[in-house]
């Protein structure tokens, strides 16, 4: 009897102590889904929510709700847990690095592109990175994959695809012609070198491509990656300069044919599967094969406006540090309008224009930045602005309180107003280009 006893309350102890584990794990878990409703719920108040670019889809059929695609992802509140599942928070910020795809034990996250209601215009690629035109291959920004450390990835993988169909040799035909010297164009020069191949990489502005436009000390990489002839470059907090440097050493150690300020004009697909490609020095080329390493922002979008051709207009800022004293203005709500303000605004008088009424889709410091800035008057926003004028020293603002135009004394304009993507150009060499709607990127290894 007494033993019977004893294993009662062996049992019930066992039991109650299960019974605790068991409640602070609930309310554990609903504390942390109630928190990460809030993010959402806020992400969505400041138009973070929807995604811009890629970014992770989870299937909840799927997910278990380890949390390993929360440890993995480098940046912050992108994934979070709700009722034991993950779930986007602020899918706007999600860079596209694909660690929370790898990191996910039983595979219930792709990576995707566009959603069901917003399309994104995609040119057709394969698993080996050729287009649908025979030879002419797309790495980098222009097949979706944006970030630095992926679109080196997809440069050496694209030109390792090459080498499998190789076509033979022909005298005064190159075996590959680079088009564009940005994260995907160098890493397949560099492959190219290394393969043996010739080849002649063509840039229409400088070394480093959408990279060389970026502010001096903004961080352009957080992780290590692999650079052919190089090998792993171990980088944290890389600033835009440091990357430039490294990516001018690799090239002038192994004596690369890059040609900066050099616009393709046409490739033209010939009869002998080769390609023609003209430029605007008026240099023509024949290649067997064609590497496309383009951005998808071929050309700045352009306001209108008239004055807008004078040369006191810009649509990068490259050296802020040789800008001062001017009374500057920049156009534009996104984070490199941002950035550029507030690299300015401390040896200039800035004025930041805005056409809608708050900041939306910012990277989390930049709006606190500029939030601040704001405050302490160290520049001036102007919400629900327009640009309507550019004149020799002075510019007229389009405001709510005057449409007719506030004129304002200026020296120099900014304009952010994003980039169009060069499918004319893309159409005219043959490629296919689809809207696709929340389209499966799939991860190249």
């Amino acid at each position: 009897m007494e033993l019977m006893l004893e294993e009662i309350l062996i049992y019930g102890f066992v039991f109650l102590l299960c019974g605790i584990i068991v409640f602070f794990y609930l309310r554990k878990q609903k504390v942390t889904s109630q928190e990460t409703e809030r993010k959402v719920a806020k992400a969505k108040e400041e138009g973070l929510f929807e995604p811009v670019s890629l970014h992770p889809y989870i299937d909840l059929n799927t997910c278990i709700g380890s949390a390993a695609c929360i440890a993995d992802c480098p940046e912050k509140d992108i994934l979070g847990i709700v009722d034991g599942k993950a779930t986007v928070i602020n899918a706007s910020n999600c860079v596209g690095h694909g660690a929370c795809f790898h990191a996910c034990p039983v595979e219930a996250i792709s990576l995707r592109i566009g959603t069901e209601k917003r399309g994104v215009d995609l040119p057709h690629v394969n698993q080996n990175f050729e287009s649908n035109i025979r030879g002419m291959y797309i790495a980098g920004e222009l097949g979706g994959m944006g970030l630095i450390k992926n679109s080196v990835e997809q440069g050496q993988q694209a030109v390792e695809n090459m080498i499998k169909a190789k076509k033979p040799n022909k005298n005064g035909v190159l075996d590959l012609v680079v088009i564009g010297a940005g994260p995907a164009g160098i890493s397949a020069s560099l492959e190219a070198k290394k393969q043996g191949f010739s080849c002649i990489t063509l840039e229409q502005n400088s070394l480093g491509g959408t990279v060389f436009t970026f502010p001096r000390s903004k961080i352009v990489m957080t992780s290590p990656m692999d650079l052919p002839l190089y090998g792993k470059a171990k980088l944290f907090e890389t600033s835009k300069d440091e990357l430039l440097d490294l990516w001018r050493d690799v090239i002038g150690k192994n004596n690369l044919d890059i040609r900066e300020n050099t616009k393709v004009e046409s490739i033209t697909p010939l009869a002998d599967d080769t390609f023609r490609i003209e430029t605007n020095t008026k240099e023509t080329f024949i290649s067997n094969h064609v590497l496309l390493a383009i951005g998808r922002r071929g050309s700045p979008r352009k306001l209108g406006v008239p004055g807008e051709d004078s040369e006191k207009v810009a649509y990068r800022l490259l050296e802020p540090e040789r800008i001062h004293d001017k009374k500057v203005i920049v156009v534009g709500g996104g984070d490199s309008a941002i950035e550029s303000a507030l690299l300015l605004k401390d040896q200039n008088e800035v004025i930041l224009s805005y056409r809608k009424d708050k900041f939306s889709r910012l990277k989390p410091k930049n709006k606190e930045k500029i939030l601040a800035a704001e405050i302490d008057e160290s520049l001036k926003v102007m919400y629900n602005s327009n640009l309507i004028s550019i004149e020799k020293d002075c510019v007229l603002m389009k405001t709510d309180d005057n449409d007719s135009g506030l004129k304002i004394d200026n020296d120099q304009v900014y304009i952010f107003a994003g980039g169009e993507m060069p499918t004319q150009f893309l159409q005219k060499a043959g490629i296919e280009i689809s809207k696709r709607f929340g389209y499966i990127m799939k991860k190249h290894k």
